[in-house]
């Protein structure tokens, strides 16, 4: 016959709760403690010391870092860049027939497997050579063609001889006014 023991709470005995503590944060902590105990503050000693947790987790962290300690990774076989080469030069054979595909996997070729430190200066440079073009372009026409006041000109000075330099343009829309005026009246 099997015996079943009966909990605390069935049996009417009150436990106590355990202390709660804020674990919060304390991955990158435990991670500090692990790698050099002597450097972590005093306040992450207590913690560890009154929190069952935290004292687990960093019993884990010690056994998989042992753990880690004792592995030994396998030796790359010899003929392995050997064989990647091969298998580069493979890939790089292999067209496709037509000339836009050819293109653009010789170009995805050359950008994968060539020298990428040389391209991305001159990207680079094209790019900003590109943005001060249509830069300058654009503030050349939004100008509207007008000069430039002068440094030394006030602005109203400016707006008087815009408006004699419009001056026909002015006597045209007036004489179309008086015009309009005495045909209304």
């Amino acid at each position: 016959m099997e015996t079943r023991r009966a909990t605390p709470a069935e049996s009417g005995v009150e436990t106590m709760e355990p202390m709660k503590t804020n674990c919060s944060g304390m991955e990158s902590k435990l991670a500090d403690m692990l790698l050099d105990p002597d450097a972590a503050p005093a306040k992450v000693k207590m913690h560890i010391a009154g929190c069952e947790g935290c004292r687990a987790e960093l019993a884990e962290l010690r056994a998989t870092m042992a753990l880690m300690d004792t592995w030994k990774g396998p030796e790359p076989s010899p003929y392995f860049l050997t064989k990647l080469d091969a298998r580069m030069r493979e890939e790089r054979a292999t067209a496709p027939a037509s000339w836009p595909e050819s293109w653009l996997a010789r170009l995805r070729a050359r950008l994968a497997y060539g020298p990428s430190m040389h391209v991305r200066p001159l990207a680079a440079m094209a790019l900003a050579v590109v943005l001060l073009l249509g830069g300058g372009t654009y503030l050349g026409v939004t100008d509207g063609g007008q000069p430039p006041a002068s440094a030394g000109q006030p602005a109203v000075v400016h707006d008087l001889q815009t408006l004699d330099n419009n001056a026909q343009l002015l006597d045209q829309l007036e004489a179309m006014s008086n015009t309009n005026n005495d045909n209304g009246d």
